[in-house]
């Protein structure tokens, strides 16, 4: 039936040729932008978890920078111990070389560790990085608080968004603490038993120079000496012996921190490397949900085009065929 009020054939045309160019506008976008998936509308599902990872690889950009700034601290931490450590030894050649030495040697002696007592102090002092020092605290009470370094953001299957870190003991890496009432002083300021060379905590009890060994003596590595201005006497070599009992333990003690810091920048390091690796695998997770593949895209635009071409035609055609039934009134 030929009608001249409906037009099925234009109809349909019209309705195939909307479909084209709808394809064909969501192809270009797609081109124009590189995503599949750019809002919610295209898909919502994709959308909502491409945005979340978006959001948590922005915090892990953060994370490697946090880990950048710790590793920076521990390893100044690091180096001032083990720069303490070289100049402790010093200390301990000239403690070796004064025994059996005459008075008058041991005040020339006691000028050189005097020296060095002072670099030593210097170092723990100067270890600070970005107004963090774990060499030279100062403690108002009880013990120095943890170096927390953020390590991992971190997300679990309900959502619930964390934070972790890697926590470096100051407490037991401290050289000095000159707070007002520690818990305990620093490896170097710390008083100790000259007969074992054990921290105590409990008040100094100072040698008089030149007498033997007490059982009780105590001696500071920060302070020690083998040579008295006030009395003008050398230390007998029996306090000699037990300044070397003391230099050693701090040496002991100052090797295991070095390797509690030699550990922590171990960790910082592959920490850092796994956060790198991680964010460049949920970048690309992402991408494998949003992003348009190119090549795809470029050939269904060259096929749209020439679907909107022929729909184009069809509906010219579908429009010219009522011109036929004017010939029927002549």
């Amino acid at each position: 039936m030929s009608s001249i009020m409906t037009n099925t054939a234009a109809l349909t045309a019209l309705q195939s040729l909307n479909a084209t160019s709808k394809s064909l506008q969501e192809t270009q976008a797609r081109i124009s932008t590189g995503y599949r998936v750019s809002q919610a509308s295209d898909n919502a599902a994709y959308w909502s978890i491409a945005t979340t990872m978006r959001s948590d690889n922005q915090a892990m950009s953060t994370v490697s920078d946090a880990l950048g700034l710790g590793a920076s601290k521990v390893d100044t931490a690091y180096t001032g111990m083990n720069s303490s450590i070289d100049t402790l030894n010093q200390i301990k050649t000239k403690l070796v070389a004064s025994y059996g030495q005459t008075d008058a040697d041991k005040e020339k002696t006691q000028t050189e560790i005097a020296a060095l007592q002072k670099q030593l102090k210097s170092y723990a002092d100067g270890a600070t990085f970005s107004g963090t020092n774990m060499l030279s605290v100062s403690t108002a009470s009880g013990t120095a608080a943890d170096v927390k370094i953020v390590s991992a953001f971190n997300r679990d299957a309900s959502g619930a968004s964390s934070i972790s870190t890697i926590d470096v003991n100051v407490e037991s890496i401290k050289l000095y603490d000159s707070g007002a009432a520690p818990t305990a002083k620093g490896i170097l300021d710390a008083n100790r038993l000259g007969s074992t060379g054990a921290a105590v905590t409990t008040a100094a009890v100072n040698p008089t120079a030149g007498a033997a060994s007490a059982a009780g003596d105590t001696y500071s590595v920060a302070t020690l000496k083998v040579y008295d201005s006030a009395t003008g006497k050398g230390f007998s070599d029996s306090q000699i012996a037990d300044q070397m009992k003391v230099v050693d333990a701090a040496l002991k003690d100052m090797t295991n921190a070095a390797t509690t810091l030699g550990a922590a920048k171990s960790s910082v390091d592959l920490q850092k490397t796994f956060t790198s690796n991680l964010m460049d695998s949920i970048d690309r997770g992402v991408g494998q949900l949003v992003d348009a593949d190119m090549n795809k895209e470029s050939t269904r635009l060259q096929a749209l085009q020439v679907q909107q071409q022929l729909g184009v035609q069809a509906l010219s055609i579908a429009n010219s065929s009522t011109q036929s039934i004017m010939s029927l009134f002549r």
